[in-house]
């Protein structure tokens, strides 16, 4: 599906009608600035939330509201991730966005029982392409 930004909420719409009653973890993946945190903030903003939406490279995990959590891997390896016991925090009852979440994580993920949607973001001149997978 492809979409500007300001056909966005069309596709954070149908993501949400996916999400909703479910503990899911979402993977975003995508090249620099594809428009994974734009994503996670339309899908805040979408739900109510005031919250700030920024990319926790950093901080790795930032929380909006009481159950959207929300992570950045780009800093990180997969085995770095796990090491730091972040792969537990999925067990917390929510929405979980990972940004740069690739396949292998998925792997894991589903072998212990998540629910893993994977949205694909591919730049576009004026517009993105988002390819979901669930």
């Amino acid at each position: 599906m492809q979409a500007n930004i300001q056909e966005l909420p069309q596709i954070i719409k149908k993501l949400h009608a996916m999400l909703e009653n479910t503990n899911t973890v979402v993977l975003l993946q995508g090249d620099l600035a594809s428009g994974k945190t734009t994503l996670v903030k339309e899908y805040v903003k979408f739900i109510g939330l005031d919250d700030c939406v920024t990319s926790p490279t950093f901080s790795l995990q930032t929380q909006y509201g009481n159950h959207i959590y929300h992570y950045d891997l780009y800093n990180k390896t997969l085995e770095e991730f796990v090491s730091l016991g972040l792969l537990e925090e999925f067990e917390k009852e929510g929405i979980h966005f990972v940004e740069w979440g690739e396949d292998d994580l998925k792997s894991i993920l589903q072998t212990y029982g998540f629910e893993v949607i994977t949205i694909k973001i591919k730049k576009l001149i004026n517009s993105r392409e988002y390819e979901i997978e669930a």
